[in-house]
């Protein structure tokens, strides 16, 4: 494209179609003039090896139409071949410099780099000038890569200076001719003034806009901390409102147990009664420090090949006493042969949250149902269904908060702890199923051997 364009610059006349030219160029660089406003090293050498190579490029270009020009207009002199060839090549070995040396070198050199950029095309366009005034030239255009990369690294002052050498360049090459061309240099200084002050216009927008961006950034990530901050404190004034909650009812009852059971003339009947109760909610007070405790601080996940069905087969087991005390069946279905990576232990304790509560939802003669089975996205889903939906809709948003229960002596962190080692697991649970006589609350974990199939 950039050859298509110099061409027409070199073997046209008309202003308008420089003008077109110019202003093809133009918007070509500042489509992308995001990728140039990065302030960091490899930013910097990016652009340079961009203008390096556009330059290349465009000094390649002219030995090209001279070569072309012999056939048309006679032999060029070879003055302008030497000087243009010398100019390759001291481009050629830039551009190879800057793409082998390490973006850190530019460290503290961006202002000679920059400078020397801006000097080397200055000096070319100025000698090939010289060299063909009162004649047909179009080396002037060497200065647009110099207005281009002033525009993205000076100043409005510097970035003028620039442009002013241009205009400076361009009326040189009319010297000596008809007022014509005075007339075109005239106007391809008004295209470079436009064109420069556009680039330069913006690319300090774009700069300045990053620099809102990141200003707001930084913003929004001080005010994502204090809503953390404050988030963190609500939610433990929250707990410690419940856990002080919890924690004062079954001391008011030791208290006020043991002080009737101190009362002088009490029986010993009564007396041990009052006894009995203080031990039964001192037994309350000690299960709910503990199930804190495991709550507010989970032990780490040892994942291991692990068999679903032994695991589900121990849960059903350890929870059938509980299950025949309060007339409810508990069946398992599942593979014998299913595997999974997880920790057993930890498994087992989120499982069995889930099917005691699933077991004090339930009437006398309900199941329980424990089932197991692959999805197809190489995990294994635990289901843990009962007939005892459907929960109220307006409990269902805070069933899995810590002390939340509705249940009569229950802590209300079962299922907190259940879904603390289901998410350490890289998993979760959900309510999968929620209606009348049916609820199913589930839980994937990883299937034996998934993440080695996957890689």
């Amino acid at each position: 494209m950039l050859i298509v364009v110099f061409l027409v610059l070199m073997t046209e006349n008309k202003s308008s179609r420089n003008l077109w030219a110019f202003s093809t160029f133009a918007a070509t660089m500042a489509d992308g003039a995001h990728d140039f406003v990065e302030d960091d090293h490899h930013s910097f050498r990016r652009q340079e090896v961009v203008f390096a190579s556009l330059n290349l490029l465009l000094i390649g270009a002219l030995l090209a139409l001279d070569a072309i020009s012999k056939y048309v207009r006679g032999k060029p002199a070879a003055s302008i071949v030497i000087v243009l060839a010398v100019g390759f090549l001291i481009q050629s070995a830039h551009l190879i410099w800057l793409r082998a040396s390490p973006a850190t070198s530019f460290r503290g050199k961006r202002q000679f780099l920059t400078f020397w950029s801006l000097g080397f095309n200055t000096i070319l366009a100025f000698v090939l000038t010289l060299l063909t005034i009162k004649g047909d030239t179009a080396y002037y255009a060497l200065m647009l890569l110099p207005i281009l990369e002033a525009a993205f690294r000076l100043d409005l002052p510097g970035t003028l200076t620039v442009i002013a050498l241009a205009d400076f360049i361009s009326f040189m090459g009319a010297y000596g001719m008809k007022f014509g061309e005075y007339i075109e240099a005239g106007a391809l200084a008004v295209i470079y003034s436009v064109m420069g002050v556009l680039v330069w216009l913006l690319v300090n927008n774009l700069r300045a806009r990053e620099a809102s961006f990141v200003r707001n950034l930084q913003e929004l990530e001080r005010t994502r901390q204090q809503l953390l901050a404050d988030e963190k404190l609500a939610a433990i004034g929250q707990l410690s409102r419940a856990i002080a909650h919890e924690i004062r009812n079954p001391v008011a009852m030791i208290s006020s147990s043991l002080a009737t059971a101190t009362r002088p003339g009490l029986d010993q009947a009564e007396r041990e009664e009052m006894f009995a109760i203080a031990a039964k909610e001192a037994q309350r007070l000690e299960r709910l420090t503990t199930d804190f405790l495991v709550y507010a601080r989970p032990r780490p996940v040892q994942a291991a090949p692990v068999n679903v069905a032994d695991t589900l087969n121990y849960v059903a087991t350890v929870a059938r006493a509980h299950a025949a005390n309060e007339g409810v069946a508990i069946d398992v279905e599942v593979d014998s042969k299913l595997e999974g990576e997880f920790d057993a232990n930890q498994m087992h304790q989120a499982l069995l949250n889930l099917v005691l509560n699933a077991i004090d939802a339930c009437r006398r003669g309900d199941q329980v149902k424990l089932n197991a089975g692959t999805n197809g996205n190489g995990s294994i889903r635990i289901d843990v269904v009962d007939p005892a939906g459907p929960i109220p809709p307006e409990i269902v948003p805070n069933i899995f908060e810590p002390l939340f229960t509705t249940k009569q002596g229950g802590s209300g962190l079962g299922l907190s702890i259940a879904r603390n080692i289901a998410r350490a697991h890289g998993s979760d649970i959900v309510l999968r199923i929620n209606e009348p006589r049916r609820v199913c609350f589930s839980i994937e974990i990883p299937a034996h051997g998934a993440n080695q199939s996957d890689s």
